[in-house]
């Protein structure tokens, strides 16, 4: 993505009448986008947990580096490619898992595996997606995916979706830690509102094997009889628009409502421990990164205990309330892994400046998150690619206004820390 030709494009369509929708300013883009969405979407998507502080934080961590450019150096020619776990790939850039896209375009994660798959870009599938990975995956044709793994309490039902990962082609698994129970998210717990619930965002899970045949085991306790509402029946219903097969036999199954039980029922384990992980390796040899890690110290453990990688997160801010920020502790953990394992991080990344200055500090990547949901949500797929072209013009026209032509040349001598 050359900078320079992208904003050439849009000043030349601009003086032909052509505007985008899309607005290219992360701002607006957000503003338009969260207006564009049900409150519901709106709270679940740009929500944070408590009061928002980590998210906030995620931002002010960014504003406290500076870009320190570099003058008279040739940058007529820019490299923006790298190297990560055997793949080149055009951009140091990667689409985090971001789950019940359903709730933004009809489109959903199948949208956003096309503009990613046109652009090269990697997309990590959400363990939480509307669209099943194998119809993601054939979307995206030869174009890298990875897959993100939400540790259930059924081993089995581990396994079965590492084997679909790998048979989907995806490259890599993305063990997400920082979830191993929900955060306090006040904007839905306002609303009394948990998509999964009204069977949103588990396709990966009903569209599983290993899941289908626990939908037979008997419960362990009865589930609570709802109060019988008019919001209790579009809730159901919604569970049965939503679960594989034809409306009026889900009716008559029950499954749909099993599904949604037995998914708040064991989608997480909190018992979880650095000891599980050698279950996974043992079923897969595709490389493994921790997602959630924000402590040297935890960093160093992954590479004790084999992993593969680590993607310094927070969650985007929907975890924990006052956490670290991602740009506070990725020079930490950079200097403790000396360079030992590739270290991807996300959470507040707003533009083209960021990226560079993420670099900058250390890291192999950067993932984006809210950023290209909200191109979904205003353009469906065409949106996701405005946005993430936009991202892209911004990093390779602050690379070389910097002074740099490769990846290579970003370092923390590019950054001061005000």
């Amino acid at each position: 993505m050359n900078g320079f030709e992208r904003q050439k494009k849009i000043y030349l369509d601009g003086a032909s009448g052509l505007v985008s929708s899309i607005p290219v300013d992360n701002a607006l883009l957000e503003k338009k986008a969260l207006g564009a969405m049900s409150p519901k979407a709106a709270a679940y998507i740009g929500g944070g947990a408590g009061h928002g502080s980590t998210m906030a934080q995620n931002r002010a961590a960014f504003e406290r580096w500076r870009v320190l450019p570099r003058m008279l150096r040739d940058v007529s020619v820019r490299d923006t490619s790298i190297n990560l776990f055997g793949r080149k790939l055009p951009y140091p850039l990667l689409l985090s898992p971001i789950g019940v896209l359903e709730m933004v375009h009809p489109e959903a994660d199948l949208g956003v595996a096309k503009a990613a798959a046109e652009l090269g870009i990697p997309y990590i599938f959400s363990n939480q997606a509307s669209v099943p990975m194998e119809q993601c995956a054939e979307a995206m044709g030869s174009q890298p995916r990875w897959f993100q793994l939400y540790w259930s309490k059924s081993d089995e039902l581990v396994a079965s979706f590492v084997e679909r990962a790998e048979k989907s082609g995806c490259e890599a698994i993305v063990v997400t830690l920082d979830t191993t129970l929900l955060g306090w998210r006040t904007q839905d717990l306002e609303l009394a509102y948990l998509p999964f619930i009204h069977g949103l965002g588990i396709a990966q899970y009903t569209s599983d094997p290993v899941f289908r045949k626990l939908l037979d085991e008997p419960d362990a306790a009865p589930a609570p009889k709802p109060t019988i509402t008019f919001d209790a029946i579009r809730t159901l219903f919604s569970a049965i628009s939503h679960y594989p097969g034809s409306f009026w036999q889900n009716a008559t199954s029950g499954y749909p409502r099993k599904a949604v039980k037995k998914f708040i029922d064991i989608y997480t384990r909190p018992s979880l421990t650095w000891e599980n992980l050698g279950y996974l390796r043992k079923r897969t040899k595709l490389p493994i990164l921790l997602k959630g890690i924000l402590h040297p110290d935890d960093a160093l453990k992954a590479l004790d205990y084999g992993l593969d990688g680590i993607v310094v997160s927070n969650h985007g801010g929907r975890q924990v309330d006052g956490a670290v920020a991602t740009m506070d502790m990725l020079p930490l953990i950079a200097e403790a892994l000396q360079g030992r394992m590739p270290i991807l991080i996300d959470s507040g990344v707003r533009g083209g400046a960021d990226i560079f200055k993420a670099l900058a500090l250390g890291a192999t990547a950067v993932c984006l998150g809210r950023p290209y949901v909200y191109g979904l949500t205003l353009g469906g797929s065409a949106g996701v690619k405005e946005v993430l072209s936009n991202y892209l013009a911004d990093f390779d026209l602050t690379m070389a206004l910097a002074g740099c032509r490769s990846i290579k040349e970003i370092g923390r001598e590019s950054l001061r820390h005000q």
